[in-house]
């Protein structure tokens, strides 16, 4: 059972809950104290030991439910399962066996998995001895009319797998599947298109070549009875398969449905922004929203305030009065850091709106660190967006700021005039002016007079440009013009570069 617990840690892991090697050896403790018979019990007491948070509890309790579930599935064609009390006592025991992969101790199991690893035996020889084992281990099923004791040997399959199907025992068809998984390793499938690999893996690991073979051999018998029993294991073989499919399915939503998303995740972070797809937007907004709660808790502290080192020495004889003169309290000169301020100018025409949309909502997801943040947008004339953010949730700013300025034919020249009429007063030595656009101008004027003035006034001045670097000075584009302007000009394109200088613009101004 050891198997079993370490096979569920895994799924646990996978599940992002953070398990440490003392945790195993406490969950193994507990579980050996508890024992599996119980099912309420032991997730009782793996709970105590495992989860540590309430959002790692969720995920505990959903993995638990998910790895040491029996689902009632359809029965074998014509096939009833053993008798109940073989079923009903067998169900929560063998339960993580059957789909979690689990326990080494079962003697069941171990018939189950010396059928499915069986090398090909001779026909002739192989048939008694099958038959009884099957009358000293298990359990007598209904069987189908064509495989009744009436009919002569010529009717009885000779493969192992054939038998099993026939024997119609749920359980130890269940375990046979589970030991040919363990077999191939069905816990490393990672993606989902791997699971028609892995269903063929396991029924190759069950004798699924032999059992081919008899098909084709009883089909084209001589005798009525034979065509009969191949047809019925036709049957029974691809409701194997589906069983096996099902299987596999599980095992992937246990040990690969989270690696897998977390691929998937890795793939969109490097990928440019301007080819993402419309279903890809919503995972996306997730990867923003969590970048934005890893820098704010990496940057969300407060630098301190005070100068050590510089004794403010009235302040401290004040202070201290209360203790007749005695000095307990030590005062230090203190400096007010002004706190910066951002503005954001973003180009929101058709050709770079993806990467403002992107930018700003990761701005906006900030606002427990950066300071405030006043945005612009603009195609044409700029205008400010900043209260359409304060008044409506992020998802519905960014779609009025599209609507209300995209669409518009490129012009930075006059962006930056609009600019400078509006905010040039409030643009001093405390001021991050950030410009996030291609700079293609449509050939029209730059303006790099208005770049100019803002870059002496204010403290830095940066440009992304979500373009490839390959693309930069081509055509229309005036960024040679503006760079000399700029004290940062930087490729901006993918999801992975915009979190690099946002973790590098928390360092500057917090």
């Amino acid at each position: 059972m050891d198997t079993l617990l370490a096979n569920f840690i895994r799924a646990l892991r996978n599940a992002d809950v953070r398990i440490s090697t003392a945790e195993t050896l406490d969950a193994l403790r507990a579980a050996h104290l508890v024992g599996y018979s119980d099912r309420q019990l032991l997730k009782d007491a793996l709970a105590l030991t495992l989860p540590k948070t309430s959002d790692e509890r969720a995920a505990f309790d959903a993995c638990f439910d998910q790895f040491f579930s029996f689902r009632s599935r359809q029965p074998p064609p014509n096939a009833r399962s053993a008798s109940p009390e073989r079923t009903d006592s067998g169900r929560d025991s063998a339960a993580g066996e059957s789909q979690g992969g689990g326990g080494d101790g079962s003697q069941t199991e171990r018939r189950a998995e010396a059928l499915s690893a069986a090398p090909r035996r001779e026909r002739s020889g192989s048939k008694d001895v099958a038959a009884r084992q099957d009358h000293s281990h298990r359990p007598r099923t209904e069987q189908d009319p064509s495989f009744s004791e009436g009919a002569a040997g010529a009717a009885e399959p000779s493969s192992v797998l054939g038998r099993l199907l026939v024997q119609g025992n749920e359980l130890e068809i269940n375990i046979a599947i589970n030991s040919a998984g363990r077999q191939v390793n069905v816990h490393e499938i990672e993606v989902f298109t791997q699971k028609s690999v892995y269903t063929r893996r396991i029924m190759d690991a069950m004798g699924h070549a032999d059992l081919q073979h008899e098909i084709a051999r009883l089909i084209d018998g001589a005798s009525p009875a034979e065509r009969r029993l191949g047809h019925e294991l036709t049957r029974r073989r691809d409701w194997l398969r589906e069983r096996v499919r099902d299987y596999v399915e599980h095992q992937f939503l246990l040990h690969a449905d989270v690696t897998g998303r977390r691929l998937r995740e890795d793939l969109l972070r490097s990928v440019r922004l301007s080819s993402l797809e419309q279903r890809d937007h919503r995972l996306i907004q997730e990867l923003v929203q969590r970048m934005a709660r890893r820098l704010i808790s990496t940057y969300s502290h407060r630098k301190k305030v005070f100068r050590r080192g510089q004794l403010h020495v009235p302040r401290t004889l004040r202070r201290n009065m209360q203790y007749d003169a005695a000095i307990f309290e030590l005062q230090w000169r203190s400096v007010r850091v002004a706190r910066p301020k951002i503005f954001t100018i973003c180009d929101v025409s058709g050709s770079v709106a993806q990467y403002a949309r992107f930018m700003l909502m990761l701005l906006y997801s900030l606002g427990e660190v950066l300071p405030k943040v006043r945005s612009f947008a603009f195609s044409g004339d700029l205008g400010e967006v900043s209260e359409l953010f304060a008044r409506n949730n992020v998802e519905d700013a960014i779609a009025l700021t599209l609507r209300q300025y995209g669409g518009g034919s490129t012009d930075y020249g006059q962006a930056l005039a609009d600019f400078r009429k509006l905010c040039l007063e409030d643009v001093d030595r405390r001021a991050t002016i950030i410009i996030l656009g291609d700079a293609r101008n449509n050939f029209g004027d730059a303006r790099t007079d208005v770049l100019k003035e803002l870059y002496d006034r204010a403290r830095r001045v940066i440009w992304l440009n979500p373009e490839p670097r390959a693309m930069w000075n081509t055509g229309d584009s005036e960024i040679r013009h503006y760079a000399p302007y700029c004290g940062q000009v930087e490729e901006c394109g993918t999801l992975a570069q915009l979190e690099r200088f946002v973790g590098r613009l928390l360092r500057a101004v917090t």
